[in-house]
């Protein structure tokens, strides 16, 4: 079982749940995080600290998101993106 980042997160990109992460399983996308599915280890630990509510775990995604967790698998093993471990500016406005 896994977390999946959803779509509040597209645009916004905070990054207050990667410090927390004891496994560095987040992915930077240009517009979004990713957390790579065989590397969570099911902590919940980035849950709270995602300021828009965008972490889900998988049995619990929204039927309308469903799509990000097929999402996150590929964007998470692709070349595109890279693995991210410290806090950034966020896309959006506070």
């Amino acid at each position: 079982m896994t977390h999946v980042v959803c779509e509040p997160c597209s645009g916004c990109k905070y990054t207050d749940c990667v410090v927390v992460c004891p496994v560095e399983c987040f992915y930077e996308g240009d517009q979004m995080l990713y957390i790579h599915p065989e590397e969570c280890i099911d902590c919940e630990a980035c849950v709270p600290e995602c300021p828009v509510e965008a972490i889900f775990h998988e049995d619990n995604v929204p039927e309308e998101w469903n799509s990000y967790i097929e999402l996150n698998a590929e964007k998470s093993e692709s070349d595109e993106c890279e693995v991210i471990t410290e806090k950034k500016e966020p896309l959006c406005d506070d």
